[in-house]
């Protein structure tokens, strides 16, 4: 495995990881028997917030090479 690759195997596991926090956070927050209106609300932000996380993530990898 080359540098590049591995460094794109590393920021896409962050990212990943970040999600899975951010979601077990949210589930240990907004949790009453079951998940909340706010919980959801902010399940769909944690999810358009990774959508753009990983875009200029990505972004930024493809121009540096």
């Amino acid at each position: 495995m080359d540098r590049d690759a591995a460094v794109e195997a590393v920021v896409a596991l962050f990212g990943v990881g970040t999600l899975a926090a951010i979601i077990l956070w949210i589930g240990t927050t907004y949790y009453d028997g079951a998940l909340t209106d706010q919980g959801g609300l902010a399940l769909v932000g944690a999810i358009v917030f990774f959508i753009v996380f990983m875009s200029a993530i990505g972004l930024g990898l493809s121009r540096r090479y």
